[in-house]
């Protein structure tokens, strides 16, 4: 196993289990303690993971606070890459497309065809850094505060801007997504910027893995009704599926690769 791939291996489970041991990380990884706490030393120092006696834990100390981008950006590579696979397939050449925050966006921005031409709106820096050598995309970055982290900006002027924008397709971030509650996220200041997004775009949709359905943070962005959709890894809960079907939404669900029978 690789190092990246263990490095992933363990934040993935910590987040899952909260704490982990190192007896338990050496039996799943089949390497040494030595290995297991040297990755655990260079985790805790990104910040993906924090050190515990005797092994690892979380960085999110309770249910309604968010892993950091690090963590996040660490797990789930195929899955997020499969999303946005099925995103980009909804762009079409021309259009105006707002692409909002998080590390399932980045992933959208970086499966772009390389020939794609049309404009992307963006309140994160790592979406425009990762479009900005894009010879046939003019990118828009959002101004405001940036938030340490995801690189996310957001206040009045990051509301402001988008409200003279109107995009054909917007890929939404999100926190969590729960068939009665909708869609909620967890920084407060972030709220306003995505729902004039939503208002101002003629089609919206969340972008959430499977981890994230069934959730809900701390903040609710909107209703299911008032977004066309959800791109998701996996079949959605029936609750959720039909919540959508409710409201005329759709799920587009890409199955992990190991999954190919159908």
């Amino acid at each position: 196993m690789l190092p990246v791939e263990r490095h992933e291996a363990i934040v993935e489970a910590v987040s899952t289990g909260q704490v982990i041991s190192t007896d338990e990380l050496v039996r799943r990884l089949s390497v040494s303690a030595e290995t297991v706490r040297r990755d655990l030393a260079l985790l805790e120092e990104k910040g993906a993971i924090r050190r515990v006696h005797g092994g690892a834990a979380s960085v999110a100390d309770h249910r309604g606070a968010e892993p950091s981008f690090t963590e996040r950006s660490m797990i789930g590579h195929q899955a997020k890459a499969q999303m946005a696979k099925v995103a980009v397939r909804l762009l079409k050449n021309g259009q105006t497309i707002v692409i909002d925050i998080g590390t399932t966006a980045v992933a959208v921005a970086r499966a772009i065809p390389r020939d794609f031409t049309g404009t992307v709106i963006t309140p994160s820096l790592p979406v425009a850094v990762e479009l900005a050598d894009r010879p046939g995309i003019e990118v828009l970055m959002a101004g405001g505060r940036v938030r340490p982290g995801d690189l996310a900006c957001s206040n009045s002027h990051t509301k402001a801007f988008f409200a003279d924008i109107y995009a054909d397709i917007a890929l939404l971030g999100s926190g969590g997504v729960d068939a009665r509650v909708g869609l909620t996220d967890f920084h407060l200041s972030e709220i306003d910027v995505r729902r004039t997004i939503i208002a101002n775009s003629a089609r919206s949709y969340i972008l959430a893995d499977s981890a994230k359905l069934g959730q809900v943070a701390p903040y609710r962005v909107c209703t299911l009704g008032e977004v066309d959709g959800l791109i998701t890894d996996q079949h959605a809960p029936p609750s959720l599926a039909a919540a959508f079907e409710e409201t005329g939404g759709v799920v587009l669900s890409a199955r992990p690769a190991t999954h190919s029978v159908s």
